[in-house]
């Protein structure tokens, strides 16, 4: 049983300590959000439907971004029409202006398929619009991410199957344990 379990707890050791020392998160999982700008005083517009209300700006301007009962929405704060996506153009201002900060980590963009960014050092990039928020994933979080499946014996790519091989496992490390604790008791008897 204890060469069956080797693998898992080959694996485990190894996640685990790279969950204990967390090297690369903080560039994996930061938090990206636009560069925001001093406004103006103004009074803020209300509706009774709305759950939340803000106003920020950013290098393209003032946004209104609103929470409702049907989600976010991001308007023009004069005519409270619904603002328009941007262009590829003022995206990728956006963009550019919110990793500023760090460009060893996502350099310059280079090219933008289907909604997402890829910056020249491999980092995507997804723009939500009616949030105003922004994702960012790199070779760094995909090598995490496989470490949290490999240490939580997510191998087989199905959530039942995962289940059934981690309830394994468990069972068989607990096995492995008592009769652990077995045979050690029976020695201490005989001697």
């Amino acid at each position: 049983m204890g060469m069956v379990l080797i693998l898992p707890l080959v694996g485990w050791l190894v996640t685990g300590m790279v969950f204990l020392i967390k090297p690369g998160y903080a560039a994996a999982y930061e938090q990206l959000s636009p560069k925001y700008y001093a406004l103006s005083e103004r009074t803020l517009p209300t509706k009774p439907d709305w759950f939340e209300v803000r106003l920020v700006k950013t290098i393209l301007g003032e946004h209104l971004l609103v929470k409702a009962a049907d989600g976010w929405a991001h308007l023009d704060p004069g005519s409270l029409n619904p603002m328009p996506a941007p262009s590829e153009l003022n995206a990728n201002k956006l963009l550019l202006d919110a990793v500023s900060h760090n460009p060893q980590r996502y350099g310059t963009l280079e090219s933008m398929t289907n909604g997402v960014y890829i910056t020249s050092t491999g980092i995507e990039l997804s723009l939500d619009w009616q949030t105003l928020s922004i994702r960012q994933k790199g070779r760094d979080t995909a090598l995490i991410n496989t470490l949290y499946k490999i240490h939580y014996l997510q191998w087989l790519g199905n959530k039942q199957a995962n289940t059934v091989l981690g309830v394994v496992g468990l069972v068989g490390l607990f096995l492995l344990v008592f009769y652990g604790a077995i045979l050690f008791f029976r020695g201490r008897k005989r001697v």
